[in-house]
């Protein structure tokens, strides 16, 4: 099952990203297609927090556009939400020390233990600190192959 990040559900929505068209598409894809996929629940409330940020963005998106964005989103039938569960905490302690993560890593080591927690095959996300987490295959589906 693929997993998409927060960066790539960003690029999705904002139609000013330069990556936009191709998020898009690659978001699409995925909603509409049969296969599952997955969003962590970090990754939705990262998206929230950006698109609605007025420093990252100006106008940033109104908040009851965000929403609606997410709300359209979790109506794809083949969507898979990821949340943290008993054995988390084992996962990502194993994760921060094995990649010496500290400050706001922390954040991507733990969508990374969400995601290795819950089988997942693909994180798609442009951010390549993801690497450093031995056992999660990272892929950029928006660098040209």
């Amino acid at each position: 099952m693929i997993a998409v990040d927060s960066n790539i559900l960003v690029y999705a929505h904002r139609e000013d990203s330069p990556w936009h068209a191709a998020a898009s598409e690659c978001v699409r894809g995925l909603a509409e297609g049969r296969a599952q996929w997955a969003i962590p629940w970090p990754c939705l409330h990262e998206f929230l927090a950006v698109a609605t940020h007025p420093r990252i963005y100006s106008p940033p998106t109104p908040l009851d556009l965000a929403v609606d964005q997410v709300e359209a989103w979790l109506e794809s039938p083949s969507l898979v939400l990821l949340a943290e569960d008993e054995g988390y905490w084992p996962r990502l302690r194993s994760l921060v020390l094995a990649g010496q993560v500290a400050g706001p890593k922390i954040h991507d080591a733990r969508i990374a233990a969400v995601c290795l927690q819950n089988g997942i095959g693909e994180l798609w996300t442009i951010d390549r600190d993801f690497s450093r987490f031995t056992g999660l295959k990272v892929w950029n589906p928006l660098k040209p192959l």
